[in-house]
């Protein structure tokens, strides 16, 4: 979506109540048309780069800080508890849960990259999850899953969007927690996610189409990554 550029100067503006990114003097809004303050000056000052770098038309694709922080205000806020659930509902059929029974290669692939991660959650968060052979689903323990559900409700709604995003992108919670967390960075959170589509490509040969699809959700974990450390300092 493009729209033609309204605005000279890009700057921030910090109150009590945060951080406003203004575009001559006005308050940027959301989609939804709401104030968009910001929790973290850090967030507001690369927000304001993305809006400033815009040529003569606004390609809001383009500025994925300000399409996660519009997120939080228009969708999360609102719905705050409904979007915990959804992101921890993928604790019961979590990525990292779901390993091939052949060949011994990829089995001692997903081993090696997945399962320090499931052992990482389990003492972080007292969550230990189930891993079975094949795509037959395994019932996860409830108590895992609410735990699971707890580590998420952590965040506020600024990081729930973010979140959100890793968590859909992964295709695992445990992924986007680790991120959060900074126990893995955002390259091998897109190497783990990414490992089986990774081992077919090298076994069968390079797909365009697959690699595009690959590098969008790598574009995404790399954007949601970013988001929530400039969230954190």
């Amino acid at each position: 979506m493009a729209l033609k550029r309204f605005y000279k100067v890009c700057a921030v503006e910090t109150t009590d109540d945060g951080h406003a990114v203004t575009l001559d003097g006005r308050s940027i809004r959301t989609p939804g048309k709401a104030v968009l303050t910001l929790p973290s000056k850090p967030l507001a000052d690369v927000v304001a780069a993305e809006w400033d770098a815009q040529g003569d038309e606004v390609e809001t694709d383009s500025m994925p800080m300000m399409q996660l922080a519009s997120t939080a205000v228009d969708r999360v806020a609102p719905r705050r508890d409904a979007v915990v659930d959804d992101i921890a509902a993928y604790g019961r059929t979590d990525l990292l849960c779901y390993r091939a029974e052949h060949p011994a290669a990829l089995v001692e692939r997903q081993a090696t990259v997945w399962q320090p991660l499931l052992d990482w959650a389990a003492l972080r968060y007292d969550a230990p999850l189930m891993v079975t052979g094949g795509v037959i689903p395994v019932d996860q323990p409830e108590n895992s899953l609410a735990a699971v559900r707890a580590a998420v409700a952590e965040s506020d709604d600024y990081g729930l969007s973010g979140l959100y995003s890793l968590t859909a992108a992964c295709g695992s919670v445990v992924l986007a927690l680790a991120v959060r967390e900074e126990e893995i960075e955002a390259e091998t959170a897109v190497a783990a996610s990414q490992l089986d589509e990774v081992w077919q490509a090298e076994q069968w040969g390079r797909d365009p189409e697959a690699d595009s699809r690959r590098e969008r959700l790598r574009t995404d974990i790399h954007a949601a990554a970013r988001y929530l450390a400039l969230l954190r300092v």
